[in-house]
């Protein structure tokens, strides 16, 4: 990079302008979330400003935004001595114990009116105390035990989130602020991530990583943790004055730059607290970061000094906890669950715990892999999470407490609702029983009689559920055993619409014989493959008979979706509710042929418009059937666009790119030459 500088202090002006320039992006990019710059101007700015530290590095600060990238590692973690102690709080666990508080509150201060109270959600993170002199950054230090921290100045400088500099220039001259260091739930769902593709230990929560990340020795390491803060307060103040209120004063701090919780609320009276707290609870799941309750303090400065403190925490500041969102139990047994679509998931049965607000018996395993991470075995102690409405889960085992009769978890090879083969799909088992599990009855219905397969008019969702839920259909066969009074009696049925649905019922026996095999919900058979197979075999019985081999022979069919074809046809409940529905006079017809080989192979088409002779979808499917390709969208390649009625923007792309445009009376006429009966 040219600098262009005619003298040291021409630099050290333009380094001046930058600092300010970049801190102030900076507050606007991590503080407000709203950047006023694109991301590669910012990286202009902050070059110039390096290349002209490094062309004149007596003039580099430490305040300078340069300078949080992290330096050499530390030996040990240096002491620093509070110099006004940092108090924790005490614990308020219900309604009782916080109106207790706000009655100890008016009783000290000689009140029957209503306190008015500064409310916050309570971040699980680390407490830390940021020390400014002159509005610049100097020290900053861990709780520790209340009286003397860590210093971690080194790490807490990597953090963008906090200014170097304050804003403004209205600051105490020395000002100690304090606040909690945490880890955003996405950052922290991304760092473990990122461990686990290394094959490296994860993070059990976000405040374990947050700590570990302040704790490192090598600031590097922290650099590259995403870590921010939220400020609730102020230490040691000298050489200014600050607002009367506690909401006051956080409002100054964010006017220096300094991070506030945007969720503070100040409220008047015990009834409007508990009102805060049960819209944080409601409001807890949707946050993007962890909390473990609301924090109440008397707002008035004047009152907090009139109430004092006891021996470790203020009597002007209570923290009202939430419900434990972790317990420890034992895991009893585990059962096997199959899903609407077939997957079968493991469900712990544990000894009964209260946690989150609720009994819990039961905990979800999700899939075998997890099993096999957490290392987990019946009768061990086990930690359940369970947070606001999400299903509770075994978050880890607790190795040290496994007994000597602890035994594995056996995993099944057949289906537990129908007894049929389990094939395993990556980190998945999943039942191969479709069309005869009644685990997915109500799936396999509604795709079976969806437009694309076999397109069964009024036959919707609430109505599949009720004919399952009325034992009227136990598998699609059923379907053409129905009658006009039994779908009459149904909620939301009159006469009309039952013979309405019965005839579309009726209808729907003769069909295509690759909307039939489409209709079978075989897994990762779409209609391109359903047209595949269908054009390849001719038969439904051929293509019932057919080896895993053989049905790799088919365009469109690999090894994976041979396999799962294959298990389908192999269950002999499946093959049972296929003859069932031949016996009730289903049929999947043979389309017409194309003569010769496809004429459209290796081509790409287009379709566009409405068409009058046949569906969309119809026409997709002849195209496929004649060798084509058929995409969503024109390009240079695109081979040629079948153009109906009104067509738009893409008959406009189309004559722009000179892409070959066919009408539907050309096409009508190409197929009397491609296809016969």
């Amino acid at each position: 990079m040219t600098l262009d500088i005619s003298s040291p202090e021409q630099a050290e002006q333009e380094i001046v302008q930058l600092r300010q320039q970049i801190s102030h992006h900076n507050h606007r990019y991590y503080v407000l979330d709203e950047p006023d710059i694109p991301d590669a101007e910012y990286d202009r700015l902050y070059a110039r400003l390096k290349a002209l530290e490094s062309a004149f590095p007596h003039l580099i600060t430490d305040d300078s935004p340069t300078q949080r990238v992290g330096g050499a590692p530390l030996k040990a973690f240096g002491q620093v001595r509070h110099e006004l102690p940092m108090l924790s709080l005490d614990n308020a666990f219900n309604e009782e114990d916080q109106a207790d508080f706000n009655r100890k509150i008016q009783e000290r201060l000689d009140r029957t009116t209503e306190i008015e109270y500064a409310c916050e959600p309570k971040l699980d993170g680390i407490a830390v105390s940021l020390l400014y002199e002159d509005g610049r950054f100097i020290r900053a230090a861990t709780r520790g035990d209340g009286t003397a921290g860590e210093d971690i100045t080194q790490n807490i400088r990597t953090i963008s989130a906090i200014p170097l500099r304050l804003s403004s220039d209205d600051w105490p001259r020395r000002l100690e602020v304090r606040g909690e260091v945490y880890m955003p739930s996405a950052g922290f769902a991304q760092l473990n991530q990122r461990a686990k593709a290394r094959g490296e230990k994860l993070f059990v929560n976000p405040r374990n990583a947050a700590a570990g990340s302040l704790r490192q020795l090598d600031s590097r390491i922290t650099a590259r943790r995403p870590l921010t803060i939220y400020c609730y307060g102020v230490g040691i103040v000298e050489g200014g004055a600050l607002p009367g209120k506690h909401s006051e004063i956080l409002a100054c701090l964010g006017k220096w730059g300094l991070r506030v919780c945007p969720e503070l609320k100040v409220v008047k009276g015990l009834a409007a607290c508990e009102q805060y707290y049960q819209a944080m609870v409601e409001k807890r799941a949707n946050l993007p970061y962890e909390i473990d309750g609301i924090v109440y303090k008397v707002n008035a400065i004047a009152e907090q000094q009139t109430l004092g403190f006891i021996s470790r925490a203020p009597r002007w500041a209570i923290a009202r906890k939430f419900p434990a969102q972790e317990a420890v139990t034992t895991l009893v047994n585990v059962e096997f669950q199959v899903g609407r679509t077939g997957a079968i998931t493991p469900v712990a049965r544990l000894q009964p715990v209260f946690v989150g607000g609720v009994t819990v018996s039961n905990a979800t395993l999700h899939n075998m892999d997890e099993i096999q991470r957490l290392d987990i075995k019946i009768g061990d102690s086990v930690v359940i999470l369970r947070a606001g409405d999400v299903i509770p889960k075994v978050s880890r085992v607790i190795h040290s407490m496994r007994p000597d009769d602890a035994r594995a978890i056996e995993f099944p090879d057949r289906c537990p609702a129908c007894d049929s083969q389990l094939e395993r799909e990556e980190t998945t088992l999943r039942c191969t029983g479709g069309l005869f599990c009644a685990a997915q009855r109500k799936e396999a219905i509604k795709h079976f009689a969806s437009r694309k397969a076999m397109d069964i008019d009024g036959l919707g969702e609430k109505l599949v559920e009720q004919l399952v839920d009325r034992q009227l259909v136990a598998t699609v066969a059923d379907l053409f055993s129905l009658s006009v009074d039994q779908v009459a009696c149904l909620e939301r049925m009159g006469e009309k619409s039952a013979e309405n649905l019965i005839n579309a019922v009726d209808r729907s026996r003769k069909t295509t014989l690759p909307r039939f095999i489409y209709a079978l919900g075989i897994r990762e058979v779409g209609e391109s493959t359903a047209q595949a197979l269908a054009a390849h075999y001719q038969d439904l019985h051929q293509l019932m008979a057919a080896s895993a081999e053989d049905l790799q022979t088919v365009d469109d069919v690999g090894p994976v979706v041979a396999g799962h074809i294959d298990k389908f046809f192999q269950q002999e409940h499946n093959r049972e509710v296929i003859e069932a529905l031949l016996a009730k006079g289903v049929e999947g017809t043979v389309e017409a042929t194309v003569v010769g080989e496809q004429p459209l192979a290796g081509q790409t088409w287009v379709l566009t418009g409405t068409l009058h002779t046949m569906s969309r979808d119809e026409g997709k499917a002849l195209l496929q059937r004649l060798g084509a390709k058929v995409s969503g969208s024109i390009s240079a390649k695109t081979s040629a666009l079948l153009a109906g009625e009104k067509a738009g923007s893409k008959l406009a792309k189309a004559s722009k790119l000179g892409v070959r445009i066919v009408t539907e009376d050309d096409f009508t006429r190409m197929q009397q030459e491609w296809v016969t009966d």
